[in-house]
């Protein structure tokens, strides 16, 4: 599980990073496109500018062949001024116009970068949720099989002190049994031994008896 979730963290960081590269391409070619507009723009603002120079340059020079000069030089000098100053406005524009737009590139790449700290602070989120869930299930499955082998070892406790009760029951059934085997012996010994007595007895008194003279009876007196 641990390694799906550095797998998953690591391919989401790479689409990150392709996403950022992607922008970074994006605003890099945007950039170098606005460049190349506005190098085009002041190259032909600064042609426009030299050939108008040119030309009333030229002008100029032809009003000194003229009899008024002093008028061909002031209508010269309006036109020239209406000239220059339009071009001058094209160029006050094209750099209010380059302000604005680095000003919004500046916003986007500000709007883009908290974009994606906004992503990767989510990403982060969600790895770290991911991973304490896998650190409960962790523990939960660590509880479980403490709980498990508690039973287990329960179990196992119970077996034995149920077997030391047989065994001790075993043995107290067998001293028992001893004992009384002991006492059947005794009273058999003792019953042999009565017995013997008993015959001993018999036999002294037969014995006795087939000593002794048999006395005959005195006669009763007439």
């Amino acid at each position: 599980m641990k390694k799906f979730i550095v797998l998953g963290l690591l391919a989401v960081w790479a689409c990150v990073l392709q996403i950022t590269l992607a922008q970074s391409e994006d605003l890099t070619h945007h950039s170098n496109a606005a460049l190349i507009s506005e190098n085009s723009e002041r190259t032909r603002i600064g042609a426009e500018r030299a050939q108008a120079e040119s030309v009333f340059l030229a002008k100029e020079s032809d009003c000194y062949r003229k009899f008024l000069v002093n008028k061909c030089l002031d209508e010269i000098k309006v036109s020239r001024r209406e000239v220059l100053g339009d071009l001058k406005r094209q160029e006050i524009s094209l750099d209010a116009e380059i302000r604005r737009a680095k000003a919004a590139d500046q916003i986007q790449k500000t709007e883009e970068k908290a974009s994606l700290a906004n992503q990767q602070e989510k990403e982060a989120k969600r790895v770290n949720a991911l991973k304490n869930t896998e650190s409960r299930l962790e523990r939960e499955r660590n509880k479980q099989a403490d709980r498990l082998i508690l039973k287990s070892n329960e179990k196992l406790n119970q077996n034995d002190s149920m077997n030391r009760i047989k065994n001790s029951q075993e043995k107290i059934s067998a001293q028992t049994a001893k004992q009384v085997g002991s006492a059947e012996e005794v009273k058999k010994f003792n019953d042999r031994q009565e017995k013997a007595k008993q015959r001993q007895a018999r036999h002294d008194r037969d014995q006795l008896n087939q000593t002794q003279p048999i006395v005959k009876s005195l006669p009763l007196p007439k």
